[in-house]
C-alpha cells in the first residue's frame, strides 16, 4: 500500500516549484519562438548532438530528456498551446513539471509558481497576443494547413497564421522554404511589437526517405538524415532573428516521436517509449 499525499502538499509544491527562466522577465521584453521539430525522436537528437551532426542545434546547449504531451500531433500541441511544454524525465506528477506558461485557471489555488507566464485566455498564444504580442504561425503537417476545418484550430489562435504547399511534408526543401517566407516576412514587417512565432517543422515527419539518396523507404537512418537537413536551415532563421530583433528566447522541442518497426509499431499515434520521449531545450540568443 503506498502512502497518501495530502492535496495541500501537492498545492504547495505546485506552487514552489521554480522555473530555470523567470519568464517574468522575459514576456514583454524578449521576442519569443517556439520551434516544433515534429515527429523528432530523442535517440536520433542525442546521437547527432553527439557525433557533430546538428551543428546549429549544438551551439545552444545539450538536448534535455522529456516526456511528450502527446502521441502525436493533435493532442500534444492541445497541450503544449495551454502552457504544458514537454515534461522533464524525472517528473513523477504534474507539480514536478517546469511550468513556464502557466493557465491560471487550471486550479491548484490559481496560484502562478514562481517565474512562471500566468495567462486567463484559452491557450498561450492569446495570452500572449492580449498582453501586447504580434502572433505568427507558420505551419507544416497538416493540422496546420487551414484546409479542412481541424486544420484551421491552431491557426485560429494567432493573429497571423501562414502555410502553403511548400511547407508540407512530402516537399524535400519544407524547411528551407519555411525559413525563406520568415525571412522575408521579417524584413516586410513594420509593427513595433515583440513577437512570438510558432514554426512547425514538418521535414522529419514522414516521409523523409529522400533525406538519403537513393532510399525508397522511410527509416532511423532517414530520419536522422532529415534531422541534419532542418538544422542547417534553422541556422539561417536563428542568424537573422538575433541580428534583426534582439533579445530573443526560444523553445525547441519535439511534439512526440515516432517508430520505425520497434516491438512491432510503427510511426505514432500509439504509446511506446520512442514516441513517449522527446528532446527539448530552450535557450536566449
Amino acid at each position: 500500500m503506498t502512502g497518501e499525499v495530502p492535496f495541500s502538499a501537492f498545492q504547495s509544491s505546485m506552487n514552489e516549484n521554480r522555473c530555470s527562466v523567470d519568464m517574468t522577465e522575459v514576456v514583454g521584453k524578449c521576442d519569443i519562438l517556439f520551434i516544433c521539430l515534429d515527429t523528432l525522436r530523442y535517440d536520433a537528437a542525442i546521437e547527432e548532438e553527439r557525433c557533430g551532426g546538428t551543428p546549429v542545434l549544438n551551439r545552444y546547449g545539450m538536448w534535455e530528456k522529456r516526456q511528450a504531451p502527446g502521441n502525436f500531433t493533435y493532442p500534444s500541441h492541445h497541450a503544449i498551446f495551454s502552457g504544458f511544454l514537454p515534461a522533464k524525465e524525472e517528473a513523477k506528477n504534474i507539480a514536478q513539471q517546469e511550468k513556464l506558461f502557466f493557465p491560471k485557471s487550471m486550479g491548484m489555488g490559481k496560484k502562478i509558481p514562481k517565474g512562471s507566464y500566468g495567462f486567463d485566455t484559452s491557450n498561450l498564444v492569446q495570452g500572449l497576443h492580449k498582453d501586447g504580442y504580434d502572433t505568427w504561425c507558420v505551419g507544416g503537417v497538416a493540422f496546420f494547413d487551414k484546409r479542412s476545418d481541424m486544420g484551421k484550430v491552431f491557426p485560429s489562435f494567432f493573429e497571423k497564421s501562414y502555410w502553403n504547399p511548400s511547407f508540407a511534408c512530402p516537399v524535400q526543401d519544407s524547411t528551407k522554404n519555411q525559413v525563406d517566407f520568415i525571412l522575408k516576412r521579417l524584413e516586410q514587417n513594420t509593427d513595433d511589437r515583440k513577437i512570438f512565432l510558432y514554426l512547425n517543422v514538418c521535414s522529419i515527419h514522414y516521409p523523409n526517405y529522400f533525406y538519403v539518396e537513393n532510399e525508397k523507404s522511410d527509416s532511423l537512418e532517414t530520419h536522422r538524415a532529415a534531422l541534419r537537413y532542418a538544422d542547417g536551415e534553422l541556422g539561417r532563421l536563428l542568424d537573422a532573428w538575433k541580428s534583426k530583433r534582439g533579445d530573443t528566447f526560444v523553445v525547441c522541442f519535439s511534439d512526440h516521436g515516432t517508430c520505425y518497426g520497434e516491438d512491432g509499431y510503427v510511426f505514432h499515434g500509439v504509446n511506446h517509449p520512442v514516441v513517449n520521449t522527446v528532446p527539448y531545450k530552450h535557450f536566449f540568443l
